[in-house]
């Protein structure tokens, strides 16, 4: 006798199972993603990694420079260790650094004071250089009348200029004040004239059509255009600065507890304490790259959401 199979269910169409809407299919195991589900963790696998990415070299921009240094440092003690040079020729890294802890109680009011020096400066040099530069942008005349004037400063060397200086002003921190400024002040100005002539033309006679006043333009146009340039001046600025007023020291010759760091170098070199002027030395140089990338990060939190010159692009 011939036995028949059970019948099997047929599937059940989209809209007979329940829950679901007639047109869109239920997501069944087993079954594949949707195109656009897939495409969606592609995208975020990619953004994953590409997080990854960033991280990772963010992360050997800090490394690998310290490495380097470490590695220099390290190379340097080595050769002093090595061939015993003395310290009145050529002290180790080591001995350098157990010279600034001892004589920090010295040490210490002469950064501070390098530190008020340099900072002031700079302070008058950006009062001085935006306002200049706005004046320059706003007026032809007064660009081709002052200008000149502004870069003779520029080129002059402040050694050649700082004893006058120092003849003419009665107060030695004024004196030291002014050399610092006019080292500092040109890089401020050249950049912030540059940026508020780098307006887009287009936008210009947009603002023009649409009757914007002078102060909305700008507010809205001129700053941001001239904001990259004014950060980047800042950045050279600070340095030369800090050059400034340790050239300016130097030129003045000034000694005693109310000095910098520049007048401790001078008096280590009388005295031939070549440790305890490699550690003030040390201190210049690490408040130069302090104020480096302090200002560097400055211009990433200002300009790394809009301008290229600070966005992380892949590459």
């Amino acid at each position: 006798m011939e036995t028949s199979s059970p019948a099997r269910p047929a599937p059940a169409s989209p809209a007979s199972v329940p829950g679901t809407l007639p047109g869109f299919a239920p997501h069944v195991a087993g079954t594949a993603a949707p195109p656009a589900r897939r495409r969606r963790s592609s995208e975020q696998r990619a953004a994953d990694r590409a997080d990854l990415a960033r991280r990772g070299e963010n992360t050997a921009r800090v490394l690998l420079p310290l490495a380097i240094v470490a590695a220099l440092l390290g190379l340097w003690e080595l050769v002093v260790q090595l061939n015993d040079v003395p310290h009145y020729i050529l002290p180790a890294p080591s001995l350098v650094l157990q010279t600034l802890v001892k004589n920090w109680g010295n040490l210490a009011p002469a950064l501070w004071f390098t530190v008020k020096l340099t900072a002031m400066a700079l302070a008058a040099a950006v009062v001085g250089g935006v306002l200049l530069a706005m004046a320059f942008a706003m007026s032809k005349w007064v660009e081709i009348a002052l200008f000149p004037i502004a870069v003779v400063l520029q080129v002059t060397p402040i050694v050649a200029i700082a004893p006058l200086i120092l003849i003419y002003v009665d107060s030695t921190m004024a004196a030291l004040l002014i050399c610092a400024w006019i080292v500092a002040f040109f890089p401020i100005l050249s950049n912030t004239v540059i940026g508020l002539k780098s307006a887009d033309a287009n936008l210009r006679d947009l603002y023009t059509m649409y009757g914007a006043t002078r102060w909305q333009r700008f507010r809205l146009l001129l700053v941001p255009s001239a904001l990259p340039y004014f950060l980047g001046g800042l950045k050279i600025a600070g340095g030369l600065a800090l050059i400034g007023a340790v050239v300016a020291e130097f030129t003045a010759g000034s000694a005693g507890r109310n000095t910098g760091l520049a007048s401790r170098i001078l008096e280590s070199m009388f005295r031939t304490e070549i440790p305890m002027m490699f550690a003030a030395l040390l201190l210049v140089s690490l408040l130069g790259v302090v104020i480096f990338v302090a200002f560097a990060a400055l211009a990433k939190l200002l300009l790394g959401h809009w301008h290229e010159s600070e966005m992380q692009r892949e590459r």
